[in-house]
């Protein structure tokens, strides 16, 4: 690298109009807050949702059901996904994840009864309903809670 090769990096210079540097500035004085009022001040800002002392639009708005903070969300896996596995594989979570079926364990997974299961495979899940439990079990396999 030569001295006639540096070069300032993309985005570093730029003109700023300095501001409230004297009247022949044009942007003086004020410095382009105008005259008083609350944005004129320093600290001018106000809160998010702040409308000047009227009722905020989320105070305003009826608050309606309940919201539990404790509530679990399980990932879905429905008998037919299951289907991709070999005869005899274990089907865990991290199985699930390495296959795509599901892009987050979240608080775990659960599995439904929904298509058709056709292979034999060893499930390992949080949760099953009895439906798919039963058709695990016909097609030769076995469910188990983690």
């Amino acid at each position: 690298m030569n001295l006639h090769e540096l070069k300032a990096s993309e985005g570093s210079r730029r003109n700023r109009k300095r501001v409230g540097r004297g009247t022949s500035s044009g942007q003086g004085k004020t410095a382009g807050r105008g005259q008083k009022g609350q944005l004129a001040r320093s600290g001018g800002k106000t809160r998010l949702g702040f409308e000047g002392g009227q009722m905020p639009l989320f105070r305003r708005m009826p608050k309606r059901g309940f919201k539990n903070v404790n509530r679990k969300e399980y990932a879905v896996v429905n008998l037919n996904d299951l289907n991709r596995f070999e005869d005899g594989a274990e089907v865990t979570t991290e199985a699930l994840l390495n296959a795509g079926i599901i892009k987050k364990e979240l608080d775990g997974v659960k599995l439904l009864a929904n298509g058709e299961l056709t292979v034999k495979v060893n499930v390992k899940v949080a949760k099953y309903s009895a439906a798919a439990k039963e058709a695990v079990e016909a097609a030769g396999g076995s469910v188990e809670v983690i």
